[in-house]
């Protein structure tokens, strides 16, 4: 029993005995606890602003996102141009900034739903940038036989960081209540706590993303930034398994993936729950998604949880819509991240193991397009059916998002791969 368990301990957790990738992956994981304390509080502090609107939420989530949706493409083509290291330093230096803007207007107690409206405009057009660069650095740190794992790695990362920076909201945002707001429950200084946090989180990454040694890039060479643009729509056109895998996750995107709007709606306002509630039923949701991407690191096939992630989630989400308590909306939620987070890994593994290197910042942007930049459009798609005087209501708007996101895995199911059995060309010339 215990040689079994350090095998799946060594087998799950491999690519972190390559060092320089183990130090950015525990620095990730300290700074994105930080973000998801800001997430979740920024959430809540919307909520409050706009009298439990779930309209609001919607268009803060399609302010955040809509730059990888305006700019994912032409963010790919400058990623493959400049040095990786600049693009970070520069892009968490922005985010940083905009933190720092949230705690100290909130503290104030001047914070206005306009401002937050720009300020998280301000930042996903940093994550626009951000998000694919971080992605492309997989393959700097790890040989290609790990780059699988470390993908999932990636992704326990970022969801064990949401399971304790959501369930830490909770906690911080008491404590907030005591050091910032004077013991009064109700004003939103008590808020700015956990903006205050999340600026700390940043200056350690910033320091190891400044350190680590970036191995020095083959030079390409690049015509026009429409020409680079051009030439990895044309790579992503011609290659099948790419090109269905996207088609998916975009699907999927526009339409049950919306658990930004969901959940703090669901929350608030169908379950009545306050930061407390709030915090456990998003931590629910993290703590599936880890074991989702725990499951899927423990696995040498990249391509194993695609469908059943896929149906999982759908599944899960009409089981959430007839859900009648909160407590019972725990394990459901948990089912919701699980379900999601096996079908994003194999996703991104798969395009990860099948792109070229010198298109892999413009083929990462374009699947942050489909991921990310689907968000806006389908975070008003979520709010306008799930409002309580919406066109649906609660219940039957999630079901009737799961129908939609089930009829896309229908279409594309005989589409998607199975297997991978090494880099995948084009189906025709690039040129």
């Amino acid at each position: 029993m215990l040689s079994r368990a350090q095998a799946w301990q060594r087998r799950t957790f491999s690519a972190l005995r390559h060092p320089d990738y183990r130090r950015y992956w525990y620095s990730q994981l300290l700074s994105l606890v930080g973000s998801w304390m800001q997430a979740t509080a920024q959430q809540y502090l919307v909520l409050e602003l706009s009298g439990g609107s779930s309209a609001a939420l919607g268009w803060v989530s399609a302010a955040q996102f809509m730059p990888s949706l305006l700019l994912s493409l032409f963010a790919g083509a400058v990623i493959d141009r400049l040095p990786r290291r600049r693009v970070l330093l520069a892009t968490q230096i922005t985010l940083l900034l905009t933190a720092v803007a949230l705690a100290v207007t909130t503290q104030l107690g001047v914070v206005t739903l306009p401002l937050v409206l720009l300020l998280a405009f301000i930042s996903g057009t940093a994550n626009a940038f951000d998000m694919p660069a971080r992605q492309s650095m997989v393959v700097d740190f790890v040989p290609r036989s790990d780059v699988s794992n470390a993908v999932a790695l990636n992704s326990l990362s970022f969801n064990v960081s949401r399971t304790l920076g959501q369930a830490l909201f909770g906690v911080v945002a008491a404590l907030g209540v005591s050091l910032l707001s004077g013991g009064d429950p109700d004003r939103l200084s008590r808020l700015a706590l956990p903006f205050y946090l999340n600026v700390a989180s940043f200056f350690v990454v910033l320091y190891v993303i400044a350190t680590l040694p970036f191995p020095q890039r083959e030079s390409a060479r690049h015509g026009s930034m429409l020409d680079d643009v051009r030439e990895g729509l044309r790579y992503v056109r011609a290659t099948p398994t790419v090109r269905n895998v996207m088609l998916l996750v975009g699907a999927l995107s526009l339409t049950v993936i919306n658990f930004n709007v969901i959940i703090p709606y669901y929350a608030r306002v169908v379950f009545g729950a306050r930061e407390a509630g709030f915090g456990l039923l998003s931590a629910a949701f993290g703590l599936g998604a880890m074991a989702g991407a725990l499951w899927q690191a423990s696995k040498p096939n990249p391509l194993r949880n695609l469908r059943a992630g896929a149906l999982i989630l759908i599944v899960s989400a009409v089981v959430l819509a007839a859900t009648p308590t909160s407590v019972l909306a725990v394990p459901v939620l948990a089912a919701c991240g699980f379900g999601m987070l096996s079908l994003l890994v194999s996703a991104n593994s798969t395009v990860q193991l099948t792109i070229p290197d010198h298109l892999r910042g413009r083929v990462l942007s374009l699947y942050s397009f489909v991921l990310v930049g689907m968000g806006p459009p389908g975070a008003l798609i979520a709010s306008a059916l799930i409002d309580k005087q919406g066109l649906l209501g609660p219940r039957l708007g999630l079901v009737a998002l799961s129908v939609l996101g089930a009829l896309a895995l229908a279409l594309l199911w005989t589409r998607l791969p199975r297997q991978l059995d090494g880099p995948v060309q084009p189906a025709v010339p690039a040129d």
